[in-house]
């Protein structure tokens, strides 16, 4: 995977950029390139797949959301976990999300998916594993992301303070292990999808615990409130 065919924002380039030479990770680029040879179909398209670190640069992070393999449907995966574009059907987890936002918060329900007004505020929409095939949900584990969005999450947690975390579920949960909690406010749910969202993701109100962390550390809070999709501007 060369660093140099890869557009990725300087500032995480300077901190991930070596990574992406590591033997493992010229590995999974050869292994993606002959998926796509053989007729594949992966998602998100190669120009999205690093888009959470290219719309949030390091510096401007607040709040890490880790998701675990993109959307797996047509048209779904755009870079930004949990996030589709408008016009795309809002996925279930994705509703769920929402109604959690709208019970903690009072914030109605948008209609429509598209997470970009989050990620221009400083929500780092990062998943676990940055591809899929088209079709087959954990298609691409163990093939080498989760080593690269551990070295994100490893240098968020010793070069930054103050940032919140929300690990939903128990492979966002298994990088926990990285994040200091002296510095850092770690919250924990279930995953918000259907099969487990009512084993306490619901209630969890962590809008309007990171929001108050946020101000007590003097940040802005967070604007969960998604504009309509018409004055949404994409990449």
């Amino acid at each position: 995977m060369s660093e140099d065919r890869i557009q990725l924002e300087p500032s995480w380039k300077a901190r991930v950029g070596d990574y992406l030479q590591r033997p493992e990770m010229q590995a999974l680029s050869e292994f993606l390139r002959s998926e796509l040879r053989s007729g594949k179909v992966i998602y998100p398209p190669p120009k999205r797949i690093f888009a959470a670190l290219n719309t949030t640069p390091f510096d401007q992070v607040k709040v890490v959301i880790l998701g675990q393999d993109p959307y797996h449907g047509p048209s779904q995966a755009h870079g930004l976990c949990f996030s589709v574009l408008p016009g795309v059907d809002v996925p279930p987890s994705l509703q769920n999300i929402f109604a959690e936002i709208e019970t903690d918060l009072n914030i109605p329900r948008p209609n429509h998916g598209c997470l970009l007004p989050w990620a221009r505020q400083g929500v780092l929409l990062l998943n676990a594993v940055l591809t899929v095939e088209r079709a087959r949900a954990g298609a691409h584990q163990g093939k080498g992301w989760e080593g690269f969005t551990d070295a994100v999450v490893d240098h968020l947690n010793r070069d930054r303070e103050g940032l919140v975390f929300l690990l939903w579920g128990s492979p966002a949960q298994a990088k926990g292990r990285l994040i200091d909690t002296r510095r850092h406010l770690v919250l924990k749910a279930p995953h918000p999808s259907p099969l487990s969202a009512y084993r306490g993701f619901f209630g969890c109100k962590h809008f309007s615990r990171t929001n108050a962390y946020l101000r007590e550390h003097g940040q802005t809070e967070i604007d969960w409130r998604l504009p309509p999709a018409s004055e949404i501007v994409l990449d």
